[in-house]
């Protein structure tokens, strides 16, 4: 979007950290991410740095003519006055509080992740993994490494960390023992990424999102989103085959000679090994807290699959519109699930509608969990900072964040201090659009006062 640089571990870290109740659709919807380490607390949440906790009191009426009147300075003010879009509902009732444009088709940035947890939350269960897996050939004496759309998939991992990832280390060693029951202690490498078809960029991709870090090229097989570090934004020129080669270096340390060059090799046969993901909750949570774009489309091809359709922009894509569409929701029209494309068109009404629906529907309740919390995790722990003037909503918002060149898009929840929740979708589509400008509004309504 261009890619905010968080990298994987502060989102598996700020997952763990994460325990909340969300307040929508007139319940309180617990907070699905399993094995949590604190006790669960009531939005909002109380560790975001310089805030004090809030209470929540009991929700009120809230005045629709109040909203409008706390919104119309900060949107005045705000220089998007032409390109500025947004609706507003009330968390409890679901009534429209507020809407400008909300049917205006705009485009959304990383907000397209929204509509793609719903998608692969409704299509394959939020208890659904990902299976990366190695065959061995015998009549070419190699051992295949074939993806599984993983892309929390790394070398090796803290086994203390939350939640447990899949690692090249660990099937290494079992690949290892496997072969070595067979009698086999030298192989060659292969790999296979046929799992995922057509392009791997996207339609209205810019050339520079590869070069800028922004994502990788899309693959069924990759490892640390394709980075040439964990730590670092910068991509490797070919995810499958570096995946290969940090393959090939555990099967070495697992005991195993390996000759020659990782090549691309057809997997046959039954696995020898395999390593599991976290659960697709799991994996939708982190894709939301790092607006992870490897995993957005990543996500939307297993969605695809579930379906019957390709593992494509098209298919991801395809299958998006017809979840929408059973969930009788219009308005959203994409070409990519990351939001990285310039052709994809959302709703604000579509985006509220989307939250309200994960906020219904306890298999897609894995949307509102990862949403990032305001100067506490995920995409907005650097806003709602004491710098900012939109501080006082620190831990009263959580959203999903969206941003590309003239786009600035924040959809999520909100708290007030009467107790009130609100479900909002913000969209800037205008060259001065900016994150500092959409939290002003949604930090007028933390502290609303409207009913």
């Amino acid at each position: 979007m261009p890619r905010v640089r968080r990298v994987r571990g502060e989102a598996i870290l700020a997952l763990a950290l994460l325990n909340i109740f969300v307040l929508i659709t007139g319940f309180v919807a617990l907070d699905v991410i399993e094995a949590r380490p604190l006790p669960a607390v009531p939005n909002p949440v109380t560790h975001a740095d310089g805030v004090a906790a809030v209470a929540p009191a009991a929700p009120t009426p809230v005045d629709p003519e109040r909203v409008a009147d706390v919104l119309d300075d900060p949107m005045s003010s705000s220089g998007l006055e032409e390109g500025l879009s947004g609706y507003v509902v009330d968390g409890s009732t679901g009534e429209t509080l507020f809407e400008r444009d909300a049917d205006a088709a705009v485009t959304p940035a990383s907000t397209t992740k929204i509509a793609t947890a719903v998608t692969v939350l409704d299509t394959v269960g939020p208890d659904h993994v990902l299976r990366t897996e190695a065959y061995l050939d015998p009549a070419e004496n190699r051992v295949v490494l074939r993806g599984g759309g993983d892309a929390t998939l790394t070398v090796t991992a803290d086994s203390a960390a939350y939640p447990q990832v899949a690692t090249l280390e660990e099937l290494a060693v079992d690949t290892a023992g496997s072969l070595a029951e067979q009698g086999v202690d030298t192989v060659k490498i292969g790999y296979d990424d046929s799992l995922f078809t057509g392009s791997d960029t996207g339609p209205g991709w810019k050339p520079n999102y590869v070069t800028e870090g922004s994502t990788a090229t899309i693959h069924a097989l990759l490892v640390d989103q394709g980075r040439v570090e964990p730590d670092v934004s910068t991509r490797v020129p070919d995810p499958p085959r570096a995946a290969a080669e940090a393959f090939a270096d555990q099967l070495e340390r697992a005991g195993l000679t390996v000759e020659g060059d990782p090549r691309e090799a057809e997997s046959v046969g039954e696995p020898v090994a395999s390593v599991t993901s976290a659960p697709v909750s799991s994996l939708v949570e982190f894709m939301m807290l790092a607006s992870d774009n490897n995993m957005a489309e990543a996500l939307g091809r297993v969605a695809a699959l579930e379906s019957g359709a390709e593992a494509s922009f098209a298919g991801a894509s395809e299958t998006t519109h017809r979840v929408m569409a059973g969930l009788g929701i219009d308005g959203v029209d994409l070409s990519d699930n990351s939001g990285l494309s310039t052709e994809n068109r959302i709703t604000p009404r579509a985006l509220v509608q989307l939250l309200e629906a994960a906020g219904e529907h306890p298999e897609l309740n894995a949307t509102l969990t990862g949403l990032p919390t305001a100067h506490s995790t995920g995409t907005l722990a650097g806003r709602y900072s004491e710098y900012s003037t939109s501080h006082h909503a620190a831990g009263m918002v959580r959203g999903k964040t969206g941003t590309l060149d003239g786009v600035s898009t924040l959809a999520g929840t909100i708290h007030d201090q009467e107790g009130n929740a609100f479900v909002f979708a913000f969209m800037a589509n205008d060259e001065a659009a900016t994150g500092p400008a959409l939290d002003t509004l949604a930090a007028a309504l933390a502290e609303c006062g409207c009913s």
